[in-house]
């Protein structure tokens, strides 16, 4: 495997996003959680567990991402289950040296829009942590036009 892969493995939680299931503000306390799986021999992939809590209950989508062939930081997500037929393509764009935070671009479906996640190790970064991101993403054509539609996205 690539190191790359390895520095996904654990949990991340989404401090900001302009994905529209975030945004409602019916589902909190988002998270992505990484492992690696043998689901296909010779082949990167990660399971792909993504948790958030609504009405109180926490709920979990589950799929696995399969590591594109000639760009480590691109993967391609699968539903698990009757969301196997759903799709989409993202990729790790930004991320901090020591790991600790990750912009990751995800594109449009039939069901969702092309947007952006800022995810950090711990459900909150500090203000200039922040705005450092968001000063990168401005150097950056794939992240930049979402810099505005980016809201916090709540971890309580």
């Amino acid at each position: 495997m690539t190191p790359f892969i390895h520095t996904l493995i654990g949990t991340w939680f989404i401090c900001s996003s302009n994905f529209p299931m975030w945004l409602k503000g019916d589902k909190t306390n988002p998270t992505f959680t990484y492992s690696i799986t043998d689901k296909k021999a010779g082949v990167n992939v990660l399971l792909d567990e993504v948790r958030y809590r609504k009405a109180g209950k926490v709920k979990t989508l589950t799929g696995f991402d399969y590591q594109d062939e000639s760009d480590s930081a691109a993967f391609v997500w699968r539903g698990k289950g009757i969301l196997s037929v759903v799709r989409s393509k993202w990729k790790v764009v930004l991320i901090d040296p020591a790991g600790q935070w990750a912009v990751i671009w995800f594109s449009k479906t039939l069901f969702t829009p092309e947007g952006v996640d800022i995810i950090s190790r711990t459900p909150t970064l500090p203000a200039e942590t922040q705005q450092h991101i968001i000063t990168l993403m401005a150097n950056n054509s794939l992240l930049n036009k979402h810099r505005a539609s980016l809201r916090p996205i709540s971890q309580k």
